[in-house]
């Protein structure tokens, strides 16, 4: 099993340091019900530059020293304070000159909203080759606020990130000088001097909310799908998609296909640790991360993935419903009495698997029903809310000492190989039947 960690990078205050600039900030998040409309007068440098270089510094110590996780994870969201990492390929080349083992794994580039493929693969094959090979790229479309926030037409997404991987893939394997003339980019001259490290390129991973188009995609590509912190069944059904759409292209989908990223929180007491797995509803969470009416503008989804979200609840990762009202509050009260509503979600919320916290021992065996049901050959930690760099760092230290090698143990068992150990679509069926990726009986067992 491949083992990473991820974050948001989010701005934010301490509550035990700053509870009054804490208060404030979160109530304006609450008010507008969304990070992507909260004014940038709040934002403080100095504040942004500590938090960064935490972040990066976490990082940093978990390849020098938590050798038990296998990568670290970036992501990038623009015009919000949910997310710092505005442009992660900066993040990215930082980490690329200054760790020497873990694999960055970017998950992902909006190709979209980036609006220059040319340019975009000539910065991804730079950190390649800095890193010595350690590239992991992804591709993401982009919240559909963020075609608003970047101009970006959200009718065209899907068009344009399928062209523009497959220019990027072109322009990193023909020999240039080349001209390259598609429906949404158009280049004269196409010769980059800076090629990945990783012959024919760097492994492709995709993370996703479930959407049956996203998977579909990666099935016929072959690329891993990395679920993003989805609720279990609705994450079952779209393996069985997956595994559907892998059949048809004439092979057996299995762990090396798939990824799931599932928020956690460990510390050395069972109450530290649910307090601060509490915080990751900081602000409504993903539920406040964008209106529904911005996060899905028309033409940004396909209709069956529009029929999807407005048919299940896949959990606060997937905002395709208000969850806390429509807003309109005036008064500090008004803004508690939802703050209130939020953070009394927690224990449905653990119930769920959303969110699991504790000690090592209370953790492990709660993970390792999820490997059970899922069975994913990527599993990343996501560490999130306005947690302490200590706690954080606490939390690393004991997932990487105690949880990861019983993870890892039970993976074993489980016969959960990585896609570095086997090849994604390696696994040709030859006219059999495909079997089955995700366990049903365990996920029965567990009451879902």
């Amino acid at each position: 099993m491949h083992f990473m960690w991820f974050t948001e990078r989010a701005y934010h205050y301490m509550p035990d340091e700053d509870p009054e600039k804490y208060r404030v900030y979160e109530n304006e998040v609450i008010r507008k019900r969304s990070f992507f409309a909260t004014p940038n007068d709040l934002f403080e440098p100095e504040v942004a530059s500590k938090l960064l270089n935490q972040y990066l510094d976490e990082k940093i110590y978990t390849d020098a020293e938590l050798l038990n996780f296998d990568g670290v994870m970036l992501n990038e969201h623009h015009g919000n304070p949910f997310c710092l990492g505005a442009v992660m390929d900066v993040e990215a080349a930082a980490l690329a000159k200054t760790t020497k083992r873990v694999k960055i794994v970017l998950l992902g580039n909006p190709v979209t909203t980036v609006g220059n493929p040319l340019r975009l693969g000539e910065e991804l094959a730079m950190i390649d080759l800095i890193s010595g090979g350690r590239l992991v790229t992804g591709w993401v479309r982009g919240a559909g606020s963020e075609q608003l926030a970047n101009n970006a037409n959200p009718a065209h997404n899907r068009e344009m990130l399928e062209e523009g991987i497959d220019f990027i893939v072109e322009s990193w394997t023909r020999p240039g000088p080349f001209r390259y003339e598609g429906k949404h980019f158009h280049f004269r001259h196409v010769n980059p001097w800076v090629k990945p490290l990783q012959r024919p390129h760097p492994p492709f991973w995709m993370p996703g909310l479930v959407s049956p188009d996203t998977a579909d995609y990666c099935a016929r590509r072959r690329y891993p799908y990395i679920a993003l912190a989805t609720k279990l069944r609705p994450t079952t059904e779209l393996w069985d998609f997956y595994a559907k759409a892998a059949a048809r292209e004439g092979y057996q989908a299995g762990p090396e296909n798939f990824g799931f990223m599932q928020p956690v929180m460990v510390a050395d007491t069972q109450e530290r640790a649910e307090e601060l797995g509490k915080r990751i509803l900081f602000g409504g969470a993903f539920a406040h991360f964008a209106r529904p009416e911005w996060m899905f503008p028309s033409g940004y989804n396909s209709k069956a993935a529009t029929r999807r979200l407005a048919q299940a609840d896949f959990g606060p990762n997937a905002t395709n419903k208000p969850l806390y009202g429509e807003g309109g509050e005036k008064t500090d009260a008004e803004i508690e009495g939802v703050k209130k509503i939020i953070y009394d979600s927690y224990p449905e919320l653990q119930r769920d698997m959303v969110m699991i916290a504790g000690t090592p021992d209370n953790v492990i065996p709660r993970l390792n029903k999820v490997l059970d049901v899922l069975k994913p050959g990527i599993f990343s930690f996501w560490l999130d809310g306005p947690v302490p760099h200590k706690d954080r760092m606490r939390c690393l230290e004991l997932l990487n000492r105690d949880v990861i090698p019983a993870m890892r143990e039970h993976g074993r068992k489980l016969g959960l190989d990585d896609p570095f150990t086997r090849t994604p679509g390696g696994r040709a069926l030859n006219g059999r039947p495909h079997e089955p990726v995700a366990d049903l009986d365990a996920l029965k067992a567990m009451g879902f």
